[in-house]
């Protein structure tokens, strides 16, 4: 099978529901033919013509039920229907749905990703402190602490919608999760307002909202006319996306971070020793960018922490159009494609040395590291949470002594709507250095 060029997937609205339709045709040509990774598919369907789907689909629901009540047994299941050819298929309230574990599928949809043919569908106190480092770097002094606090409840009415069905009638979660979203694009759209007028200005920019403005500002001087992309509401938007890409997904990466510290106390070690030799929490002094590239290891940790608990384990999409698949395989218009992130040798082992200079696993393995995808679809904000992420752990381990309160089911995942632990991570914390750090950005 060569690259198709037909679009693959876009938004979910119209068409008939999809579905996976087998083709006839002669597999045993794959002998003869180039084999290159998008061939993987093919080769795995010329061992089996038969797609592994659940043995009982009810009518129209499908295995909803199983989705909502039991989510992480539901995806388990699916993985285990998935091991022979790669991908298993199911049926969940009217469509049909592909689930995909193998890396190669995942690059190939991955590599086909383009505006007109795939869309994206889209632990309270690391939440809460996690809110306001991105309410800060995103649109800055433009949030009052009021604004702020009204935005931390409408955003965790939104993230909470994520997780229910679409009933959208009074008092429903989802309909307070859509109201909450047109209250925080408001929100946006006057800290768009405010940034415009002060890059309009000549201030210097402070956050990225303003960064985003001033080069906006600078292009409708040189064309001396409002370009289409210039308005407020246009600009707030991505605020808005960038927003919700980092906050759950950083906040998941946080709490297993702390989870995972606890659970390996020689990983812990090693980190506190890295970060006490290239800084001191005494100091006073932000940890800066090159002290940031000496932590060896504590990012090796952080690499780890997300191939082992990638936030988003599933990158859902929708066909827009009929999509040959494999030799045998179509993919029809509204199939729902679940790409899993999680597949690397040994995967389920916690080991930070895969991303050291000796093993280098991301240079060997790299097309099995999809926690920030690939192709088009590769998150533009990774630099951001990786570094993130860093930071939080060196300051972490530096100034705090911590104790997880451990449960039979405390390690187990929880849909939030990223994942993390079950008990939330819960931790007994108390302060480890003599006195802590007095930070400032000023």
């Amino acid at each position: 099978m060569r690259p198709s060029s037909q679009p693959l997937c876009a938004h979910r609205g119209g068409g008939r529901n999809g579905q996976i339709s087998r083709r006839r045709g002669d597999v045993g040509l794959l002998v003869a033919r180039d084999v290159r990774h998008w061939d993987l598919g093919d080769l795995l369907l010329a061992k089996k013509r038969n797609v592994s789907s659940p043995n009982i689909v009810l009518p129209f629901l499908g295995n909803a039920i199983s989705l909502v009540t039991k989510p992480v047994r539901f995806w388990e299941v699916q993985a285990d229907l998935a091991t022979s050819l790669g991908f298993s298929v199911n049926y969940i309230i009217g469509r049909f749905i592909v689930f995909i574990r193998s890396t190669e599928i995942s690059h190939y949809i991955f590599a086909n990703l383009r505006p007109d043919s795939f869309l994206l569908v889209g632990h309270p106190f690391a939440r809460d402190i996690n809110l306001e480092t991105s309410q800060t770097i995103f649109v800055g002094k433009y949030l009052s602490r009021e604004a702020r606090d009204k935005f931390r409840d409408d955003y965790n009415l939104f993230s909470t919608g994520l997780t229910k069905l679409l009933f959208d009638f009074p008092s429903f979660t989802f309909r307070n999760a859509r109201l909450a979203v047109e209250r925080l694009v408001e929100i946006f759209n006057d800290c768009a307002t405010q940034s415009k007028k002060r890059m309009f200005e000549g201030d210097e920019p402070s956050c990225l909202i303003d960064f985003w403005m001033q080069e906006t500002v600078r292009e409708i001087a040189e064309s001396k006319t409002v370009l289409p992309y210039s308005s407020d509401v246009k600009i707030d938007s991505y605020p808005f996306y960038f927003l919700f890409a980092a906050q759950d997904a950083s906040s998941s990466s946080l709490l297993w971070a702390v989870t995972l510290l606890d659970s390996h106390l020689d990983v812990l070690q090693r980190v506190r020793e890295e970060v006490s030799r290239i800084g001191s929490s005494k100091s006073d002094i932000l940890i800066s960018a090159e002290q940031l590239r000496e932590m060896k290891y504590t990012q090796a940790m952080t690499h780890e922490v997300i191939r082992y608990r990638p936030p988003a384990t599933l990158v859902p999409h929708i066909a827009m159009k009929d999509f040959l698949f494999a030799e045998s395989y179509t993919i029809l218009k509204g199939t729902i494609l679940f790409l899993s992130v999680y597949d690397h040798p040994s995967k389920d082992r916690f080991e930070p040395e895969r991303f050291s200079d000796d093993r280098q696993e991301e240079v060997i393995f790299k097309r099995n590291y999809l926690a920030f995808g690939a192709g088009p679809h590769q998150c533009v904000g990774q630099r951001y949470a990786l570094n993130h992420l860093v930071l939080f752990i060196a300051m972490f381990v530096t100034v705090l002594d911590f104790k997880r309160h451990r449960t039979d089911s405390c390690d187990e995942i929880m849909y939030c709507p990223t994942i993390c632990p079950k008990d939330g991570c819960s931790v007994s914390l108390s302060r480890r250095c003599s006195r802590y750090p007095n930070l400032t950005l000023n």
